[in-house]
Order: C-alpha cells, then sequence, then structure tokens
C-alpha cells in the first residue's frame, strides 16, 4: 500500500528538512510566481485543444512549471535520444493539464514554497515500443545505473516496462517538486543531456543534484529508477525523503492524480481517459497533430 498523506502538508508551516530555503528570496519569488500563474489558471479554467486536436501544450496552459523531457536527450536509461521525441515538449490531454496547472498554484502557495517539475507527459506508441525493444538488446552496462539491481532482460517481467502506457494516452505524467526558482526562471530547461553522459551512479545512491538542475530535492532515487526503493512507500528512506513523496503524492491526489505504487513519479489523471491512444511525434505543437488514433484494447 502506498503511503498516504493530509493535504494539511501544503498549509502553511515552518520549514525543514529538505524544503528549507532563504525565507526572504523564497517571499520575494512567491509574489512573483503568483502574479505569473493568474494568467495560467484562468487558462487552465478555459483549457481546450486548438484546431480539435486531442492534445495542448503545457507550457500554453502553464508556463511556471519546468520541463526537463529526458527522452528527448541522451539523459535516459536507453542513453539515447527516444524515437518519437523530436522536441523537449510536455503535450497532455486539457484536463490533465488545467490540473496541473492547479497543482502547481497549491505548491507555490505552499510554505515553503515549492514547484513541479516534468519529465515526461505524452508519450508516442513508437517510444513505447522502443523501450521494449531496448529491453531486448545486448546489455552494454552504459546506463547500469538505472537498474543496479535486476537484470535489464527482466525489466519488462518485473513491471518496470510495459508494451502499453498510459502515457500514450496523453493523461499521465512524470513529475518531482522542486524548490521555487528565481522570478523568471520557469519553463523549459536547457536540454544539455549530451553533455551529462550516461548514468554510471546507481540510481539508489543519487541524492538531489541527479535531478541535473537546480533546486532538486532528494526523493530518494533518481526519475527513471528500476529499484523497490522507487516504489512510493519504499523502506530504507530516511524521513525528508519520505516527507518529499508524500508532499508530492498528496498535491497530485488533492486534484484528482493517481499515483502508481512502483514509482513515486508516476501520475495519472483517470478523468480524462477515453481510451484513444496516439503515436504522433513530438514535434512543432500538438495543435499540427492529426486525428491518428486507436482504441485501447
Amino acid at each position: 500500500m502506498s503511503t498516504t498523506s493530509s493535504p494539511s502538508r501544503l498549509r502553511p508551516q515552518a520549514p525543514s528538512g529538505p524544503f528549507r530555503v532563504m525565507a526572504g528570496r523564497a517571499a520575494f519569488a512567491v509574489v512573483v510566481y503568483v502574479a505569473m500563474l493568474a494568467g495560467p489558471l484562468a487558462a487552465a479554467d478555459r483549457a481546450q485543444s486548438p484546431s480539435g486536436s486531442p492534445l495542448v501544450a503545457l507550457s500554453e496552459i502553464d508556463p511556471t512549471i519546468s520541463q526537463d523531457i529526458r527522452y528527448a536527450s541522451t539523459a535516459n536509461f536507453t542513453g539515447k535520444r527516444v524515437p518519437g521525441y523530436e522536441a523537449p515538449a510536455c503535450w497532455l490531454r486539457p484536463a490533465v493539464a488545467a490540473a496541473l496547472a492547479k497543482v502547481q498554484a497549491d505548491l507555490v502557495a505552499a510554505s515553503p514554497p515549492l514547484s513541479l517539475r516534468v519529465f515526461d507527459c505524452y508519450r508516442p506508441r513508437r517510444s513505447v515500443r522502443a523501450f521494449v525493444d531496448w529491453v531486448g538488446q545486448r546489455d552494454d552496462g552504459k546506463t547500469r545505473g538505472y537498474y543496479p539491481s535486476v537484470r535489464r532482460d527482466a525489466l519488462i517481467a518485473r513491471g518496470y516496462i510495459g508494451a502499453a502506457s498510459a502515457h500514450s494516452r496523453g493523461i499521465a505524467v512524470d513529475l518531482t517538486i522542486v524548490r521555487l526558482a528565481p522570478a523568471g526562471d520557469g519553463g523549459a530547461l536547457p536540454l544539455d543531456g549530451d553533455k551529462r553522459g550516461h548514468a554510471t551512479t546507481p540510481c539508489t545512491e543519487a541524492g538531489p543534484a541527479s535531478n541535473l538542475a537546480a533546486g532538486g530535492i532528494d526523493m530518494g532515487t533518481t526519475f527513471d529508477c528500476f529499484d523497490v526503493k522507487s516504489h512510493t512507500a519504499a523502506g530504507g528512506l530516511t524521513p525528508d525523503q519520505r516527507q518529499a513523496r508524500a508532499t508530492l503524492k498528496s498535491a497530485m491526489e488533492r486534484r484528482g492524480f493517481r499515483n502508481y505504487a512502483r514509482e513515486w513519479w508516476h501520475f495519472s489523471y483517470p478523468a480524462a481517459d477515453d481510451g484513444r491512444s496516439f503515436d504522433v511525434p513530438i514535434n512543432a505543437g500538438p495543435s499540427t497533430m492529426p486525428d491518428l488514433t486507436k482504441k485501447r484494447r
């Protein structure tokens, strides 16, 4: 069972643990972010797809949510840019993007103020197939840090990689929480995956620096860590790591998201699921996306 927590964790309280920040700077950032969020929240209330497209760009709904789209770089468990990720962009169903904007507003208003950072959103079906194909390829060990205690060819059987994904339906998002960035530092992060190299440090041992960007909070493992320690309610976590996961889970569930118990970073939004999945590559924008759909089996 996943550990649940009350939304009261988001109520004003004294900063502690990994959330300790400089009060003056944080207060200023909150004032600026609240002003910036006025537009996104209004957009969230009327979110809809342009030109009938089934997906919207998160940056159009809430530009204050930072994006570090790992599969559009080499900073992922395959060690390569994943097929289908032609641009580092987050696309989602309109209702999902709207709900995520509300989570962001809740976190910014919390004490200490926090922010979301997304790693993956809509995922083309071709990308899911690429993951399955990768599992069956020879293991050269270059990304072993992502699966330190399990054989690569066992990742599907262990439930870490699947032949179908809620991401392909645009209703799932992989994300974390970070300390509130200075004003004007939201939005997409620089895509410097080629400079990061492949994972050599076990994902279970990496700290906040492994999140690859300023403001990272130690969640106990990195994103896409194929290990039991990634289970949301895993044992062996520090009190601060448990609190960080509980804070993220509580904030997301408050707005209708559901956590996948094996991955602390993975959340789906069942209310937006109509069974359609997509295989259009992520490129210029979802408004150019044709209605190429497939009913979930």
